[in-house]
């Protein structure tokens, strides 16, 4: 999926990624009300999904809406310790899970949500294949620009009980997979889950995005939330990007 292509539709520079897959960044804090959270907890457990399927899956339908493409991909770490014989290791092991979500026409939130769960599922039981030889084995083609395969990250961490996080704050640092000031993707995406309520931080590629356009994107992604978790039948062109203020506004400019 080339988000990049979306990114610069959005970003006044037109400046083009650095070469080698550096790119300088910036993260956007922000926090999912209480209500919306613990409602999305609940549709996890009724559709017999994780919270981390639940969430990748509105992640897919953001990106769906915004660039128009029916494929997208999306990569995801995982710790890969499911053999006995690492248990006992220290260290933090580290692979790259290539998640994949395909849109039909009129899909519903519901039953794009089940074909993820069968695609993380799928990708859990392949974890111990090395993304390297993934990449090999696929030999797609290259672009000394960007990363191989996916350019767009997703995460879900576990909080202290004193988060969520705020922007600048030391829980919302933990959830960034660079500290050195620059990032491999255009954009990442935390989501943090507290005992109360989820947070989440947007890391993203500053010659790619402005502020304002991801101030804007956390605004969709809340509603969006909101939205699924309310109505999770609903097709997912269908469901709001837009608070009802906003479109209050847009209906009298029209």
């Amino acid at each position: 999926m080339h988000f990049a292509r979306f990114a610069a539709d959005h970003h006044q520079s037109g400046v083009q990624a650095q070469p080698g897959f550096q790119q300088a960044w910036d993260r956007k804090g922000f926090t999912v009300p209480a209500g919306v959270s613990e409602a999305l907890r609940a549709l996890s457990q009724r559709e017999g999904t994780t919270l981390f399927m639940t969430l990748l899956a509105a992640f897919d339908v953001l990106l769906h809406r915004y660039t128009g493409q029916d494929d997208i991909v999306i990569g995801s770490p995982i710790a890969g310790r499911t053999a006995a014989a690492t248990e006992g290791l220290i260290g933090f092991f580290v692979n790259t899970l290539v998640l994949r979500a395909r849109f039909a026409d009129d899909v519903s939130f519901r039953a794009l949500l089940a074909e993820i769960r069968e695609s993380c599922l799928g990708a859990y039981a392949h974890q111990d294949i090395p993304f390297e030889r993934l990449v090999a084995e696929l030999s797609p083609d290259r672009d000394t620009s960007r990363s191989p395969l996916f350019q767009v990250m997703f995460l879900l961490q576990n909080a202290p009980a004193e988060s969520p996080a705020r922007e600048g704050s030391a829980a919302s640092r933990k959830g960034a997979s660079v500290e050195s000031g620059t990032t491999k993707f255009d954009l990442t995406l935390v989501m943090i889950e507290g005992q109360e309520r989820l947070s989440g931080i947007f890391e993203y590629a500053l010659d790619l995005f402005e502020p304002t356009t991801i101030d804007r994107m956390v605004t969709h992604l809340v509603t969006l939330l909101e939205g699924l978790a309310a109505s999770p039948a609903s097709p997912v062109a269908g469901l709001p990007l837009l608070t009802a203020a906003a479109q209050a506004t847009l209906a009298r400019w029209n």
